[in-house]
């Protein structure tokens, strides 16, 4: 059974920093790319992050490059998501992913599991 478990999110004041945190069973964790996305009210699902197979590459959107980091903890099968300086725009609900074909997708429709999202607040 491939399950995402997430944590981390909260309210936090726009500036401020936030870590999330996805705990992957270990299958996926070994194999799959692992990716996390974010949804706001009446928008569509974005990409913000994917860490691909064996963790070889990152990448990021715009919105978020050089604020967000994605990482792995190899010994807690858990992937984070490092978010800094955070503005209102950042406010979303978050979903880590993985991707059997472990390769570096944007896409939602790529990937073939999902946690069940952790909602981050920035105010203003």
């Amino acid at each position: 059974q491939v399950q995402l478990v997430e944590s981390g999110g909260g309210l936090v004041q726009a500036g401020g920093s936030l870590r999330l945190s996805c705990e992957v069973s270990e299958r996926a964790f070994n194999n799959y790319a692992l990716g996390w996305f974010r949804q706001a009210p009446g928008k569509e699902r974005e990409f913000v992050a994917v860490s691909t197979w064996r963790d070889v590459n990152h990448e990021y959107s715009d919105a978020v490059k050089g604020r967000f980091t994605i990482s792995r903890d190899n010994a807690k099968n858990t992937l984070y998501l490092q978010m800094n300086s955070l503005y209102p725009e950042d406010t979303a609900t978050y979903y880590c992913a993985a991707d059997v074909l472990g390769v570096s997708s944007t896409n939602a429709a790529d990937y073939d599991y999902w946690g069940q999202g952790t909602q981050v607040t920035v105010s203003s």
